[in-house]
């Protein structure tokens, strides 16, 4: 079977049976997917995605509470009661670090749980693209799966699964089967940049990625809610050099080498 690279700008765009036997790469860059690098980055021992609000709060009660946090947001602010929002930087080593972070939001952590039946989950923000990126060069089939923003298309997701079909498409080693939306997302990342910034032979500077992101949906809604210091964290190319990985069975995610 000829290798094949997919988008999907939505979760729901694609079957989750669909992801069965390849790699889903789920992205949701303001803010889920970026967060969670932040946290495993600081030393959190890992996070455990929820889709409701009482699914964590019953989960949390399973830990002692020195070893636990509950993290999240609904509509884009910290929920009552919570440890943490979903701000990046709230998640340093002084937080979260050997702690469990029990984590549910509004769209990353549902694209998360579409993305169960994949055969590999692995979590992709522009933090961590280069670690992503690396881990996917070997894999014949790769879903990219963008978490979006209210089940709408944001185009802070589509830019970094962009970027990642044009860096494997040029460094992969394969000749990809693509469907229209991975094509589509790779014209948006090319056409956004400079191209010597595009194909990462110069620096994209965070400033300059963190204006591109701030046109998205997911961006204008941080900023009515004034956290547009989260958009300049998630901006950081290749900050982390870690790949959140989801075990489909347990729903924990971890760091994999």
């Amino acid at each position: 079977m000829k290798p094949t690279l997919n988008v999907y700008a939505l979760p729901k765009f694609v079957d989750p049976r669909e992801l069965a036997g390849g790699t889903a790469v789920v992205i949701d860059v303001l803010r889920a997917t970026t967060t969670i690098a932040y946290a495993l980055d600081a030393g959190a021992k890992q996070i455990i995605p929820c889709l409701e609000i009482a699914d964590a709060l019953a989960l949390a009660e399973q830990f002692s509470p020195d070893e636990v946090l509950l993290g999240g947001e609904r509509e884009g602010s910290p929920i009552k009661g919570f440890d943490l929002g979903n701000s990046p930087d709230e998640y340093t080593p002084e937080r979260v670090e050997g702690k469990t972070v029990v984590f549910t939001t509004t769209n990353g952590t549902r694209a998360i749980n579409h993305a169960r039946a994949a055969d590999e989950v692995v979590l992709a923000a522009f933090v961590n693209a280069g670690a992503v990126a690396r881990r996917l060069v070997d894999r014949e089939h790769v879903h990219i799966l963008c978490a979006g923003t209210d089940g709408k298309m944001s185009d802070d997701d589509i830019l970094l699964a962009g970027m990642l079909v044009e860096r494997l498409q040029r460094e992969g080693g394969m000749v990809y089967q693509q469907n229209g939306q991975a094509m589509t997302a790779r014209e948006t990342w090319l056409h956004s940049f400079a191209l010597p910034q595009a194909l990462g032979a110069e620096v994209l500077d965070p400033d300059r990625l963190a204006a591109e992101l701030r046109k998205s949906l997911g961006a204008q809604n941080l900023m009515s809610l004034g956290l547009d210091d989260d958009i300049l964290a998630a901006a950081w190319i290749s900050r982390f050099d870690l790949v959140p990985q989801l075990d489909p069975k347990t729903m924990r995610i971890k760091v994999q080498g």
